[in-house]
Parts: structure tokens; C-alpha cells; sequence
């Protein structure tokens, strides 16, 4: 490849992450609402209750964006991904009120890692399941860190979509797959029990189990140590901080999705490299 498909081809991953930024953006801000919605609605119906009035329709497409303080739409040039959030300084261009730096991060951060894993798996069928994979831990990263959820409608699938890949050979065997997708759930599962049982709390929440799995499924068995290991170490570490530079009370639970996602992108990329570097030093 020429310095000038190069570059092109990695602006265009770039510019192509942008834009799946912003809608990853309104997934995380949107699935959330829309799953409460949905319980609110079943529960109302198991009830036997009349569902509340004037409720509105809320999906991943409608209703238009707006802003969430004055619910003014925002028009397109408006939703430019990172450039408009910069050209309007942060604020509603309509009433002036702050928009979470979120949007711009998710943005920035989807087109940075879309063009770290096409730079490491090229072009192939495992660089676009790779980016599939980056993109839903980057949704399950937002939505995790603020509402504590990692729903099965994210999970399940990428479990699946994981032994299918494997089913080809892609990432790895279909038996460490199989094994990986068994041991990710039952390793947590385990965990959160003794925890229970040792202080009658629960440490975790079953979407953990499901998320282990799910790297199981796409990477094998192999790599759970080490996701384990980065994901615990990444947790501790940036809950001491919290506790200690912003005075965060040790008793509110923090949520360990995001970490255990940070665990199973470096080992998707670079997670064969560290074992066997670690296995060499020893």
C-alpha cells in the first residue's frame, strides 16, 4: 500500500468513526430511557393499570435530536461530530445551556480506536467484526458508567455474533470459544455468589457475567486471565483515585463494566503479545 492510500484509507476510518460516534452517542443516551419505558409500560399492563397518558414514543430514531434542556431540534450543521460541539463552545446553540463533553469524547475516542484496529487487522472480515466489537463495548462502556446496566440487548448478542465468528476460525477455535463463552459467565458467577454468601451483598450485576462471556466467545478461553487480571487492576486503581483525589464515598457502588470492556479491547488487540511476553519473562 502507497503513503497515499495509506492516508486516505485511515482518514476515511477516521471521518466513518466520527459519524458512528454520534450514533453511538444516541444509543447510550436513548436505550436506556427506552428500556425503562418498556418495564414502566409492562408493568403497568401486569397491573392492570391504564398505561399514563400523553407518554411519548421514545425510540432510537424518533423523536428528531433535540436539546434536552429546551427541546429545540438541533438543526444538522449543528451535529457535525466534535467540530460543532467546538464551534458552539459546549452550549445549546438555541437557549445557551451546557452540552455534556460526552458527546465530543464518544466521537473522538470511537474514530481513534476504529483506526487503531483497522491499522492492526487491516482490511479483512476480522478488522470489521473487530470494529463491530469495539463500537458495542464503547456503547456498553457509556451506558454502564451511568445508569449501571448492561443490557442483555447488547450482550447477548455479541456473545452470539462471538462463537459465530469462531465458528470460521477468526479470532480463534470454535472449542475455545465455546469453553471461553462457558467459563467467562460461570468465573463471575462464582465470584458474585462467595462475595454474597461471605457479606451478604451483591459485588456485581449478572450483565458482568454475560460480558465475561461474550469475550470468552470471541477470544477463547485463554485470554479470560488476562482480562481479568486488567480489568481488575484498571478498577482498583481508578476507584482508589476517586476515593482519594475527589472524596468519593467507598460505599456507593461503582460500576465495573467499563473496565472489564477496557480489559477485552487491549486483549482483542494486543492480548496474544502480552501473554507471550509475560510467559517469556518467566
Amino acid at each position: 500500500m502507497t503513503n497515499p492510500d495509506f492516508y486516505l484509507i485511515y482518514s476515511g476510518i477516521f471521518i466513518i468513526g466520527l459519524v458512528v460516534g454520534s450514533f453511538l452517542n444516541v444509543v447510550i443516551y436513548r436505550l436506556p430511557l427506552q428500556m425503562q419505558s418498556a418495564w414502566r409500560r409492562e408493568s403497568l399492563d401486569f397491573l392492570g393499570m391504564e398505561p399514563e397518558a400523553g407518554s411519548p414514543e421514545l425510540n432510537l430514531a424518533f423523536p428528531a435530536s433535540h436539546c434536552p434542556h429546551c427541546s429545540e431540534k438541533i438543526k444538522p450543521w449543528h451535529n457535525v461530530p466534535v467540530i460543532s460541539y467546538l464551534l458552539l463552545r459546549g452550549k445549546c446553540a438555541h437557549c445557551g445551556a451546557p452540552i455534556s463533553c460526552q458527546y465530543p469524547l464518544v466521537e473522538f475516542a470511537t474514530a481513534v480506536l476504529s483506526v487503531a484496529v483497522i491499522a492492526h487487522f487491516g482490511m479483512g472480515s476480522s478488522a470489521w467484526l473487530a470494529l463491530a466489537f469495539t463500537w458495542m463495548l464503547i456503547v456498553l462502556t457509556g451506558i454502564d458508567a451511568k445508569h449501571q446496566l448492561l443490557p442483555d440487548i447488547i450482550t447477548l448478542p455479541l456473545l452470539w455474533v462471538g462463537l459465530l465468528a469462531n465458528s470460521q476460525g477468526i479470532f480463534t477455535d470454535l472449542h475455545s470459544a465455546v469453553l471461553g463463552a462457558v467459563a467467562g459467565y460461570m468465573v463471575l458467577w462464582l465470584i458474585f455468589w462467595a462475595f454474597k454468601l461471605l457479606t451478604g451483598k451483591e459485588g456485581m450485576g449478572h450483565g458482568d457475567f454475560k460480558l465475561l462471556a461474550a469475550f470468552g466467545a470471541w477470544l477463547g478461553w485463554q485470554q479470560l486471565p488476562l482480562i481479568i487480571l486488567l480489568s481488575s487492576a484498571v478498577g482498583a486503581i481508578v476507584g482508589i483515585a476517586f476515593i482519594v483525589i475527589a472524596g468519593r464515598n467507598r460505599q456507593i457502588p461503582m460500576a465495573f463494566g467499563p473496565y472489564l470492556a477496557i480489559a477485552g479491547w487491549i486483549a482483542m488487540m494486543w492480548g496474544e503479545q502480552i501473554i507471550s511476553t509475560y510467559l517469556g519473562v518467566l
